[in-house]
C-alpha cells in the first residue's frame, strides 16, 4: 500500500509540474492561490496517513510557491491598511517542521526533531526590539514591508511574515502576529592549503538566543610561528532596539595578531536621522591592512588606527513612502599609523603611510524595495532595492610626505524593469587625490548588473545574470595592481601573472533552480562565460592582455542552516598564462551575494581593487 501512494504522489507531482511550471513568472491572482492551497491540502491530508508518504511529503514537496505566498500575505495586509493594531503577538517557529503556511507542522525525522531540539529559538525580547510597530499605532503596508526586510537582515533569521487579523469584537482593530523562522545557528567549517596551513572556524549567529554572533577560528601553519594561533569575534546587533551593532575581535595567528573594536549605527531605514560609527583596531603583525584587503606584503606590518563618522539625514518628500528621499550630510576623521612597514616603492611613494583623513560627504539616496525570490537565495524572500545614490565627498589627507586634497564623484542608479520582471543596476563614479605636484591614486568606474526574471528552461526555472565591471587607475602607486583573481574577475582564476592598472570584465552567468528540495537541500545548476581584459593604464584597455574562463558547476544549500552554500565547479581557461592550469576544479564553500544598496554611508575614497 505504501509503495502504490508513492508511485500515486511521484504521478500527481510530474502533472503538477507540467501545470503549474509557469507561475513563478507572473503574479498570482487570489482564485489560483485558493486553487493551489485545495490541490496541496487534499495532497497532504492523503499523503499523510502513512509515515513513509508523509516523509515523502516534507521532504520532496514544497507546496505553494514562494511568489503565491508573497502574494497572498500583501493582500492581505493591504485589507486591514490604516486600521489601528490592538495587540502584536510574536510566535518564533522550529527550524524544522512549520512553515509560514502550516505553523502546526512538526519535524518527524530524527535529525530534524534532534537539531530543534539543540537549537535555541531567538528569544521574543530580542524579536520585540526589531519590531516598529507597538498596539494602538495604525498599521502601515509600507512600514511592514521594511520591518520584514529588517528582520532579514538578521544573520540568524531565515524568513518572517507580519499576518494580520480581524479583531474579535471591533471590526476598527486588528491584530498583529509577527512569525519568524531561525536559521540553525551554529556552523563548522575548515579549508586546508595543501599540507603546510589550514584553519577550522566555528561558529554560532545566535548564542543563548540572544541574537549575538561568536566565531573562533583555529589556524595552524606548520613552519610559521605561532605553529597553533587562534582568532575570534563576538558581534552585538541592535543594541537597546536602536539598530546599534557592536563588534569585538581579537587575533593571535601567523596572519595577524591585534585587536578590534567596531560600533556603528547604519541608516538603515529611510526614516533614520542619525548614523555613525567608530573603528578602532592595532594590529601588531599583519600581511594587510583589512582582513580582505587585496594589497599584501612580505614585511610585517604594525599599524594602529581610528575611525570616527557621523552622519545626519533630512527627510524629503516625507510622509510618502514611495517618493522619500534621504539628503544626508556626513563627516569622518580617520588616523592612521605605522610602526613597522616595507620601504617605499622603486618610484620612491609609499603606500603604507601614516595619515590623518579628514572628510565630509553630501549624499541623496531614494530606496524601495521589492520582494522575490530564487536571485542569491534558494526559495526565502529577497529584497531588491531600486532607487538611486548619488554622492559628492571631499577630503584632506594630512599625509606623511605631503599634504593632499581629495574629491570623489558618484552616482548610481537601479530599477525594476516592469515589462518583463527583472532588474538592472548602473552606477559610475570618478575621483582622486591631488597634492601640490600631481593627481595621484585617482581612479574610474563604471557598473553595470542586470538579472532577468524567472523563465522556463529544460522543465525547470532560471534566470541570467549579465555583469561588466571597468576600473582604470590614474596615477596609482605600484603595489596597487588590479587582477583578474576570482572575486576580481575571472572565477576560480588565481593568477599573479596577469595585472595591471586597469580591468574590464564581463561575466555571463544562467543559473537552472531546481523546483524540488531534498531535505530541505535546495540544488542550482549553473553555467557561466567570464570575459577578462587587463593591462597598463597608458594605453586602450582593448589593447590589455585577454583571459576567459568557460564553466559549470552544482550549488547546493541549506536555508535553514548557517552553513555557507557549497558548490562545485569545473571550468576552463583557453589562453590561460603560466601561472594557471587550462583547467580548474573547485569544491569551495560561499558567502551570501548581497545586493547593491543604496543606503547612504560614510564618506570614504573610492574602492581600487
Amino acid at each position: 500500500m505504501k509503495i502504490w501512494c508513492i508511485i500515486w504522489i511521484s504521478v500527481v507531482l510530474i502533472r503538477a509540474n507540467v501545470a503549474w511550471g509557469g507561475d513563478a513568472m507572473t503574479d498570482s491572482v487570489a482564485s489560483g492561490i485558493n486553487d493551489a492551497e485545495l490541490f496541496y491540502d487534499s495532497l497532504k491530508t492523503k499523503a499523510y496517513r502513512h509515515g513513509l508518504t508523509r516523509f515523502v511529503y516534507q521532504n520532496i514537496v514544497n507546496g505553494v510557491s514562494s511568489q503565491q505566498e508573497l502574494t497572498r500575505q500583501y493582500e492581505q495586509l493591504k485589507r486591514f491598511q490604516g486600521k489601528t493594531i490592538a495587540s502584536v503577538n510574536l510566535k518564533p517557529l522550529d527550524v524544522f517542521g512549520p512553515t509560514f503556511r502550516d505553523t502546526t507542522q512538526v519535524a518527524h525525522s530524527k535529525l530534524g526533531v534532534f537539531a530543534n531540539k539543540m537549537h535555541t529559538k531567538t528569544n521574543t525580547r530580542i524579536i520585540r526590539k526589531n519590531v516598529l510597530f507597538e498596539p494602538g499605532d495604525s498599521l502601515d503596508l509600507e512600514k511592514v514591508m521594511d520591518n520584514e526586510r529588517i528582520f532579514r537582515l538578521l544573520p540568524y533569521i531565515k524568513d518572517v511574515r507580519f499576518l494580520v487579523s480581524e479583531h474579535a469584537t471591533d471590526t476598527n482593530l486588528v491584530d498583529l502576529t509577527v512569525l519568524t523562522k531561525d536559521v540553525f545557528s551554529f556552523g563548522i567549517g575548515a579549508r586546508f592549503n595543501g599540507v603546510e596551513s589550514g584553519n577550522i572556524n566555528m561558529y554560532n549567529q545566535n548564542i543563548w538566543g540572544a541574537g549575538h554572533q561568536i566565531s573562533a577560528n583555529i589556524i595552524g601553519h606548520i613552519h610559521e610561528e605561532p605553529y597553533i594561533g587562534f582568532e575570534g569575534y563576538y558581534t552585538i546587533n541592535n543594541i537597546h532596539g536602536d539598530f546599534l551593532n557592536l563588534t569585538l575581535g581579537y587575533a593571535n595567528s601567523y596572519r595577524r595578531e591585534g585587536f578590534l573594536f567596531n560600533f556603528d549605527r547604519q541608516f538603515l531605514r529611510t526614516s533614520t536621522r542619525w548614523g555613525g560609527g567608530l573603528l578602532a583596531c592595532h594590529f601588531y603583525e599583519t600581511d594587510r591592512l583589512y582582513q580582505h584587503y587585496p594589497v599584501i606584503t612580505d614585511t610585517p606590518l604594525n599599524y594602529k588606527s581610528v575611525d570616527w563618522w557621523s552622519g545626519y539625514a533630512f527627510q524629503l518628500n516625507k510622509g510618502q513612502p514611495a517618493k522619500n528621499k534621504q539628503l544626508v550630510l556626513s563627516g569622518r576623521i580617520c588616523y592612521l599609523e605605522f610602526f613597522g612597514r616595507p620601504g617605499p616603492g622603486a618610484d620612491g611613494s609609499q603606500f603604507f603611510a601614516n595619515s590623518n583623513l579628514y572628510m565630509a560627504g553630501l549624499s541623496l539616496s531614494k530606496r524601495n524595495y521589492i520582494r522575490d525570490h530564487h536571485i542569491y537565495g534558494y526559495g526565502i524572500t529577497e529584497d531588491i532595492p531600486k532607487g538611486f545614490l548619488h554622492e559628492l565627498v571631499v577630503g584632506f589627507d594630512d599625509h606623511e610626505f605631503h599634504n593632499r586634497w581629495y574629491a570623489h564623484l558618484y552616482l548610481s542608479s537601479g530599477n525594476f524593469i516592469r515589462y518583463k520582471p527583472s532588474y538592472l543596476f548602473a552606477s559610475a563614479g570618478i575621483g582622486s587625490f591631488f597634492n601640490a605636484r600631481r593627481q595621484e591614486q585617482g581612479q574610474l568606474e563604471f557598473n553595470l548588473n542586470y538579472i532577468s526574471r524567472f523563465f522556463p528552461f529544460f522543465g525547470q526555472n532560471a534566470r541570467q545574470f549579465i555583469r561588466l565591471k571597468y576600473l582604470y587607475g590614474i596615477n596609482r602607486f605600484e603595489q596597487e595592481d588590479l587582477f583578474l583573481k576570482n572575486d576580481y574577475g575571472i572565477r576560480g582564476f588565481y593568477s599573479d601573472v596577469a595585472t595591471g592598472k586597469q580591468r574590464l570584465v564581463l561575466s555571463l552567468e544562467t543559473v537552472l533552480f531546481q523546483k524540488r528540495e531534498i531535505l530541505n537541500f535546495n540544488f542550482a545548476f549553473f553555467g557561466f562565460t567570464d570575459l577578462g581584459i587587463i593591462g597598463p593604464s597608458n594605453q586602450s584597455v582593448f589593447a590589455g592582455d585577454y583571459y576567459t574562463g568557460i564553466g559549470a558547476g552544482l550549488r547546493i544549500r541549506n536555508e535553514s542552516l548557517v552553513f555557507k552554500t557549497l558548490q562545485l565547479r569545473l571550468a576552463f581557461y583557453p589562453g590561460h598564462p603560466s601561472d594557471v592550469s587550462a583547467m580548474g576544479f573547485g569544491f569551495t564553500e560561499l558567502g551570501r551575494h548581497s545586493f547593491y544598496s543604496f543606503q547612504p554611508r560614510k564618506p570614504e575614497p573610492m574602492h581600487f581593487y
